[in-house]
């Protein structure tokens, strides 16, 4: 017998039913059960375990979606359905997404919190020679890819800048950075269109990665700030990006 979108079990009350179904799946990716990469039971079967309506499922997932916590996919095939893509990592970053997924930011004060946030990052690394940026380097050598769409090299492009902040151990940057990640994501596919030489501006990127990285190795703060304020605002200023009434984004300058 299948539970059905309109009947929820009376031990369950439809008012809270969604956020039994959120605390269950947010229980397993805590206590490790589920990880990054898994794949979530299907509708159904989440409705059937747990004794609530499809309904409470799919808006449970909306709101793991909305937080960063999944992708979901529609359709068959290995992107359809439910996809673990980060584990969770406390309320200030949570907040932070529903923030920008409820309201959304200024495009330009997401550009601008970005170079506070990552020139220091950045700096912060390259003056503490014991802290491992591998996880940045493994992103980079994976947007070497030369079959990579446009979608799956800016998804890794944000990928490495969290890993950065991740890296440079202040879990409040972090937290920021993934918090922001899914407006940082949205804006910089919205550029994508306007680019006429997509090629040339990924090899562009790559070399300004690589320099990046090769900076905080070498211990050069000041160069590893300067080559990343300029890696961020030169994307935006070359995307010619504008704000939502219009107005070209104003970008500081070094």
């Amino acid at each position: 017998m299948s539970v059905s979108d309109d009947v929820v079990p009376a031990q369950v009350p439809t008012a809270r039913a969604w956020r039994t179904v959120l605390e269950h799946i947010e229980a397993e990716m805590l206590d490790g059960t589920r990880r990054p990469g898994d794949r979530l039971p299907p509708e159904r079967e989440l409705a059937a375990e747990l004794g609530v309506g499809r309904s409470s499922v799919r808006e449970a997932l909306r709101v793991l979606e909305v937080m960063g916590l999944i992708r979901t996919g529609t359709g068959s095939g290995p992107t359809s359905g439910a996809i673990i893509v980060a584990a969770p990592r406390g309320g200030m970053e949570a907040l932070l997404r529903l923030q920008v997924a409820a309201a959304g930011f200024p495009l330009e004060d997401v550009v601008r919190t970005r170079l506070v946030l990552e020139t220091a990052v950045v700096a912060d690394l390259a003056h503490a020679p014991t802290r491992s940026i591998a996880e940045a380097r493994t992103v980079a050598e994976a947007m070497d890819a030369g079959a990579l769409e446009p979608a799956e090299f800016l998804a890794l492009d944000a990928r490495l800048h969290l890993a950065l902040a991740e890296a440079s151990g202040n879990v409040v940057i972090a937290a920021m950075m993934a918090g922001l990640r899914s407006s940082i994501e949205s804006y910089v596919q919205e550029g994508v269109s306007r680019i006429a030489d997509w090629d040339a501006t990924a090899d562009r990127l790559r070399a300004e990665h690589r320099a990046i990285l090769d900076a905080i190795d070498a211990g050069d703060a000041e160069g590893a700030r300067r080559l990343v304020h300029d890696h961020i605002s030169g994307y935006y200023t070359q995307a010619a990006l504008t704000s939502a009434d219009g107005r070209a984004t104003g970008i500081p300058r070094s």
